[in-house]
């Protein structure tokens, strides 16, 4: 089980080496005030000096610090391999250079947390250094800032806040364990370390309590109590350790030193935990745990591992290859853009939307819901009254009075009623032609991903089709016009349908004996005087023609010859108009299907070709983006340290999980 430490720092290594963080693997969290005594634990456990020091925040930046245990130099000497030296580190940003010397290190790092950092500021990028000792157990672990309340020189002012989130960013990862570092010489109930790992970890099972500067408490009071765990308890348990102090730095106290006077403190004030506390016990401790850990997180990340390798190479796949033969590119988008218009208009494309109509479900919607209910909300005799068919009478019969109906009137009248079915089936039209340029948004959207790869040749492709759709619009418009021209070209009343002609013929043959009695009851007739208002249709010429604009004039009661001749006009014109309009509901949708959507589906393809593919033109339109290129070779990167991932954690025998 002692490889799994390993095991993680080399998917550690993987997954930083392309900035991501899509995998969170176990690692140890180090966590606690500022001057709480981090940098002393960590340099204990390494056994050498290496960390930053000095007032105020000194870790600026996350330090990833990955302790690797090697065999002594003599024995790699014998064995003729490894480097020259007994200990030494490297950068994860300085590849290829090895440092030997310990100060060099923390040079390095005060240099790097300046590069990315200005005065006293923070950044979230980390700091990743390995270090190769015999002296070292293996472990990981992630060296945080101090948690600081005031901020200092040109810090921000959310400095304390800034801090905060970034420990939670790291402590927030389910496979991480929490150090908290606390010094015994402060009260541990407002440890701010503990109470930001209980925010994330209430249960404590995952947290390991360091009470640090056990030789600075007060005279006559120890941490008995506190190591004991009858203060706060914590699952992982408690551990105190001595640290050095500011003198010993001075007079650069060696840490072996150091460990050797923390045992003589801990024998002489701690006798009964000696064996559980101090900077060895800690290594030992801290070890053992990940070990668990990892073992635990194992199965899961596995499964992570496999899942994300096929998603990433699923988007890889989207991204396409880099243009080899651009001619065949070019043909091959194009074909598979005007397959899919077309797959669309007839429903049978790939992606279909639930969540609203479109393609030709949408024209078929347009054709009989929206103006077939248009055209049959039309009323027949709409705009027309009485006072409109008499006049119209009147002025068809000249200055005779009739004895019939006279049928200049009805065809007057009812090329009046036609004319109103135009503006509804122009407006089919264009509710047709917007659906077809919205169906190339959607075939660009998602049926053609390889489209978007190249963003000149989308927008060409988006630029012809648009074209073809604006050069057909008004040929349809023009056709449909015609449709309705013809309509009033001709009346035909011998139309098969136009049943109620034949009756009211008959009807007025029956009573032409009438028309004597008639004609003479309309000369007996008594005009109206001037002062009760013009009689209708006997008013002004501009009454007579424009009575829709003026306000009606008073009339009188229509007389039962006057009645009948309005009837039977209006039933004759309700007949035709009915005939007619259900000749323009048939015929409008058969015209826009022929002359637009037909022909754009007919016509597509051969229009993309011979508009886009151009020798001259093939370069340029075959540009990828740039965002499209980095997106690829970024997946790219991650795919193929996921597959390192893969056969890391594959070289995990069952057995040694256990």
């Amino acid at each position: 089980m002692e490889t799994l430490i390993p095991i993680i720092n080399r998917l550690q290594e993987v997954f930083l080496t392309v900035g991501a963080e899509i995998i969170q693997l176990p690692q140890i969290v180090v966590v606690g005030s500022q001057s709480s005594g981090k940098s002393s634990v960590l340099e204990s456990l390494v056994g050498r000096d290496f960390l930053p020091r000095g007032s105020g925040i000194v870790t600026r930046r996350p330090l990833v610090l990955q302790l690797v245990n090697v065999p002594p130099l003599e024995e790699r000497r014998r064995q003729h391999s490894g480097i020259k030296a007994e200990e030494w580190g490297t950068f994860l940003h300085c590849k290829n250079q090895i440092f030997t010397d310990f100060c060099e290190i923390r040079k390095e790092i005060e240099e790097e947390t300046d590069r990315s950092t200005n005065n006293k500021g923070m950044s979230p990028e980390p700091i990743n250094l390995k270090i190769y000792s015999p002296n070292v157990l293996s472990l990981t672990l992630v060296d945080l800032p101090g948690i600081t309340k005031v901020p200092v020189g040109d810090q921000p002012e959310d400095i304390e806040t800034q801090v905060q989130e970034m420990i939670l960013s790291y402590i927030s990862n389910p496979n991480s364990l929490i150090l908290c570092v606390s010094p015994a010489n402060s009260d541990l109930a407002t440890s701010d370390a503990l109470k930001l790992a209980r925010e994330v970890d209430p249960d404590g099972r995952r947290t390991l309590l360091v009470v640090s500067k056990l030789d600075l408490m007060d005279a006559g009071t120890d941490a008995l109590e506190v190591l004991l765990g009858r203060i706060i308890p914590v699952r992982l348990g408690i551990i105190g350790v001595v640290n050095r102090s500011q003198h010993d730095l001075n007079t650069q106290k060696s840490v072996a030193d150091s460990c050797k006077d923390e045992q003589v403190f801990l024998q002489r004030y701690y006798p009964s935990l000696a064996s559980r506390c101090g900077s060895r016990y800690l290594a030992r401790t801290l070890s053992r745990l990940l070990m668990h850990h990892i073992r635990d997180c194992l199965p899961e990340l596995k499964t992570r591992v496999t899942v994300l390798t096929a998603q990433y190479q699923s988007r890889l796949n989207s991204y396409g290859q880099p243009v080899e033969d651009q001619s065949a590119t070019l043909l091959q988008i194009v074909t598979k853009f005007a397959t899919d218009y077309c797959n669309t208009i007839e429903g049978t494309a790939r992606h279909i939307q639930t969540s609203e109509l479109c393609g030709g479900a949408r024209i078929c919607y347009i054709f009989h819901e929206t103006f077939g209910r248009t055209l049959q909300s039309i009323d027949p005799l709409g705009g027309l009254n009485e006072l409109d068919v008499l006049t119209a009478i009147r002025n068809a019969t000249g200055p005779r009075p009739a004895l019939f109906v006279p049928e200049v009137s009805f065809e007057l009248l009812v090329k009046k009623q036609i004319k109103r079915l135009e503006e509804p089936s122009l407006r089919c039209v264009e509710l047709v032609h917007e659906e077809l340029q919205r169906i190339i948004q959607h075939c660009s959207a998602y049926s053609t991903q390889e489209l978007l790869r190249f963003p000149k040749l989308h927008d060409s492709i988006v630029e012809v089709v648009t074209s073809l759709l604006r050069k057909r619009l008004p040929i349809t418009n023009e056709m449909v016009h015609n449709l309705v021209a013809i309509e009033l070209a001709y009346i035909n009343t011998k139309h098969p349908d136009f049943t109620d002609a034949a009756q009211v013929s008959a009807s007025v043959n029956s009573q032409q004996a009438e028309a004597g009695d008639a004609g003479k009851r309309w000369k007996n007739e008594k005009m109206p005087s001037e002062d009760k208002g013009p009689v209708p249709g006997f008013g002004s010429p501009t009454k007579a023609i424009n009575l829709l604009d003026t306000a009606v004039p008073v009339s009188r009661k229509l007389s039962t010859r006057e009645q009948r001749d309005c009837e039977v006009i209006q039933r004759l014109i309700k007949c035709y108009f009915l005939i007619v309009r259900k000749s323009i509901q048939d015929s409008v949708p058969k015209t826009v299907m022929h002359f637009l959507v037909n022909f754009v589906k007919e016509h597509l393809q051969s229009e993309l070709v011979g508009q886009l593919y151009k020798q001259p033109l093939l370069q340029e339109l075959l540009i990828e983006s740039q965002e499209t290129a980095q997106q690829r070779t970024e997946v790219a990167q991650m795919l193929e340290a996921l597959k390192k991932a893969s056969n890391i954690i594959s070289e995990i025998r069952e057995t040694q999980l256990w």
